[in-house]
């Protein structure tokens, strides 16, 4: 019963809140969606790094990559394809691309996953600059220009299908797999998990909603080139706010994006000069005090409640 009235809550604040995003543009300054259009970005790139390095415990360091594919994709096909067709263009290929990259490299464990992934980020993104100055002579490209309203309901979108799809695999039994490959991965394979399948789909799937949020977002920055398309900061932000969040649950990378978006704005706002070494010190401070991140400390919090 408790738990049924707990779930009932957790759907209505959800709802109220899902209404209150798209709702806001209607009754905020026209600026304000500009604002949370960045939010919700860093949140998809965030729940969708948490659904498969959470779970299973593989630190990959590659966001930038698929991002910056999405972003391509959009600058090459935006003046070709209808923009909904862009954006799935460019979620399909950072999906197949992240079939390549699982295949290859899912079989390296710990740190070596970590190195290739940041590795194949530098690669993509060079190899991608000498495309561009050698055979197409270009330095970066334009893309087509999307309305900002347009922009920030494609990204309320992306966000929704993420987090629910996100939720659907914790909620089932490809969850519980993923799950079994983080814990002890040689006993998954001992009672007939396929690990190794698994664990390319769901790299692949995570890719996926990373190039969907590129190919939006390269519309609203409508100039790209290698370092902003495949920045290697984007490597390392989505992992820092799951980690702040709390990869346990699904609304702790929420947590984590929106309020580390929230905090760099006012960062890079007061004190330019200073913003990546406060962020390293907020990087040692959660891994030293809240290696669960908020929804470990919420957990916590109530246990001493209830015992008090």
């Amino acid at each position: 019963m408790d738990h049924s009235r707990g779930l009932l809550k957790k759907g209505g604040f959800s709802s109220l809140l899902v209404l209150f995003l798209a709702t806001l543009p209607f009754y905020m300054p026209p600026y304000t969606p500009l604002a949370v259009t960045s939010i919700l970005m860093y949140v998809v790139l965030t729940v969708s790094w948490a659904m498969f390095c959470g779970p299973t415990r593989y630190m990959s360091l590659a966001t930038a990559t698929f991002f910056g594919v999405g972003m391509y994709t959009s600058a090459v096909l935006g003046e070709r394809l209808p923009f909904p067709l862009v954006v799935l263009c460019g979620s399909l290929v950072s999906f197949l691309i992240g079939l390549l990259t699982g295949y290859i490299c899912l079989r390296l464990r710990g740190f070596y996953f970590a190195i290739f992934t940041f590795g194949l980020n530098e690669l993509v993104r060079n190899f991608v600059l000498w495309w561009e100055g050698r055979v197409a002579h270009t330095v970066g490209r334009w893309v087509v220009l999307i309305d900002s309203l347009t922009i920030y309901y494609y990204m309320l979108a992306i966000v929704l299908l993420t987090v629910l799809v996100t939720y659907f695999i914790n909620r089932s039994r490809y969850g519980l797999v993923l799950l079994s490959i983080g814990e002890e991965e040689e006993a998954a394979a001992h009672i007939g998990i396929h690990v190794t399948r698994y664990r390319i789909f769901f790299f692949a799937l995570s890719c996926f909603f990373m190039g969907m949020a590129g190919a939006v977002m390269a519309t609203k920055w409508a100039y790209i080139d290698p370092r902003i398309a495949f920045n290697p900061v984007l490597n390392f932000t989505p992992v820092l706010m799951a980690l702040f969040g709390g990869v346990g649950k699904v609304y702790g990378p929420i947590l984590g994006a929106g309020i580390l978006t929230l905090a760099s704005e006012i960062l890079l706002s007061r004190f330019p000069y200073y913003y990546m070494l406060m962020y390293g010190i907020l990087f040692i401070v959660i891994i030293s005090f809240l290696p669960d991140g908020l929804v470990g400390l919420t957990r916590r919090w109530r246990k001493s409640s209830v015992l008090s």
